[in-house]
């Protein structure tokens, strides 16, 4: 019994420290999203049009890719943790300037800025996470960075939803001072130090402190996270073992045969560009253009756009219950099948919307079919790809290279992020049907792919990767 009590109390410890890095994917989410409320808000306050407003959508997605790569080779040089404290200081810093901008151009600035906060938690997150926590439990607790970045999300429409609902419905209007879409953008300034104040208080990686010649702290770290049943002694020497003839990992050591990379490297961008060329975030930085577009009201769009989230929290629940007792690359081809045939459906229906008096709308019952073809979409990307491409992320690569490695393909995931968001409202005025026919056709390729490429990980010690 005080055998199994300890286990316990070990495997809560990991679950803490787990969820407390976690936090930089609610960040994550929040920041990202947030601005699906705000956009008509700042269109009419500084009086500019579609383009500006694209690019001061899009553009926190360059600073992503920027932050991706700075994440994990600061992440190799002054370690995890503190790295996480410097990525909370910049959302912090950043939502005060969204919160207050002097002109549309300096809002872009602050939202780059942002953008290399969000980029940097993309890519600490699953790396402190797969280097902490025990094989036995490490797909479930990796899962626990899309459910924060899910639950980021939904609370940041949530939020949304009530500062307009306190404008009287106009985020115009002017709420304490400030317009509402401002307040929108500053809220998320109270998770950043929550942040902050976590990651100033959970224990280094173990794999960091080996690197940086930290034995004895590297030992009481691996104590702590898996338990005193664990050979010690053995468990260093295997990291050692990895570790002891390896320089820290650069973009030197990611170069390989294969059009100029390593095989595995190419796996883990390929998975990163898939996850977004679905277009999932189609669905959370525009879903309230995208249904206003077919017909349904401003105020039933918000509603479509917080029970979407619902919906991703839910499929992130299955991804989490399901990834160590099926696997990651069963749940990858689920997932993919599942996008295929949603998306393909929704682009039949929005292929038959009318235009009656200047008024568009859905008929019925393509209007139905739409909407829960939509969130079918929502709920399969998150039940596999939303959740496993991280997850793989954070285990796949050796752990020579692995910070390096995932730093390049969470580059290459917002990059295809900024593609897809850049590029869709141009696209979805020339022809939604076709655009979505797009996603699913990428959702085809990314099961063929998957099939084909994608290695399965469960269940393996990170050491054992190569």
């Amino acid at each position: 019994m005080a055998t199994r009590d300890t286990h316990q109390e070990h495997l809560g410890h990991v679950v803490f420290i787990t969820a407390a890095a976690a936090i930089g994917g609610f960040l994550f989410g929040y920041d990202s999203s947030v601005i699906n409320g705000a956009v008509v808000g700042i269109q009419k306050h500084f009086a500019v049009g579609p383009v500006e407003i694209g690019i001061v959508v899009a553009i926190a997605l360059l600073g992503s890719a920027i932050g991706a790569y700075m994440g994990g080779r600061l992440a190799d040089r002054w370690g995890r943790t503190r790295t996480m404290q410097v990525a909370a200081a910049m959302f912090a810093v950043s939502s005060i300037g969204q919160m207050l901008p002097f002109t549309v151009w300096d809002l872009a600035g602050w939202r780059v800025l942002a953008g290399i906060a969000i980029g940097m938690a993309s890519v600490l997150g699953p790396a402190y996470i797969a280097e902490v926590a025990p094989a036995a439990y490490r797909g479930r607790l990796g899962s626990f960075q899309q459910l924060a970045i899910v639950l980021g999300i939904a609370v940041s429409q949530l939020v949304n939803y009530v500062i307009a609902r306190l404008a009287g419905g106009n985020v115009n209007n002017p709420l304490w001072g400030l317009e509402a879409w401002q307040w929108m953008l500053g809220a998320c300034v109270v998770p950043a130090l929550l942040y902050w104040l976590f990651a100033a208080n959970i224990p280094e990686s173990p794999r960091y402190l080996i690197m940086a010649g930290r034995d004895k702290q590297a030992r009481k770290v691996l104590a702590e996270v898996e338990g005193d049943h664990v050979d010690l002694d053995a468990r260093l020497a295997e990291i050692h073992k990895v570790l002891r003839t390896e320089d820290k990992p650069t973009l030197r050591d990611l170069r390989g045969s294969a059009l100029g990379l390593l095989p595995i490297v190419w796996v883990g961008i390929v998975l990163s560009v898939f996850q977004q060329f679905v277009g999932i975030n189609v669905i959370f930085y525009y879903s309230s253009v995208l249904w206003q577009s077919v017909g349904i009201t401003q105020a039933n769009s918000l509603l479509i756009s917080f029970s979407s989230s619902v919906i991703n929290i839910i499929g992130t629940f299955i991804a989490i219950a399901l990834v160590d007792r099926i696997g990651r690359k069963p749940l990858l081809l689920i997932g993919s099948a599942g996008m295929a045939i949603s998306l393909a459906t929704a682009a039949w229906a929005f292929s038959t919307a009318r235009t009656v008096d200047g008024s568009v709308s859905l008929p019925s019952p393509q209007g139905p079919i739409a909407l829960v073809a939509a969130n079918s979409f929502v709920l399969f990307f998150a039940l596999s790809w939303g959740v496993v491409v991280w997850v793989l992320l954070g285990e796949m690569f050796p752990n020579r290279i692995r910070a390096a490695a995932l730093g390049v393909a969470a580059s290459a995931q917002w990059i295809a992020n900024w593609v897809i968001t850049v590029t869709f409202p141009a696209l979805s005025e020339w022809n939604l049907p076709l655009t979505y026919a797009m996603y699913a056709g990428f959702a085809v390729l990314s099961f063929l792919f998957v099939w084909r490429w994608v290695r399965e990980t469960k269940g393996r010690r990170l050491e054992e990767m190569g």
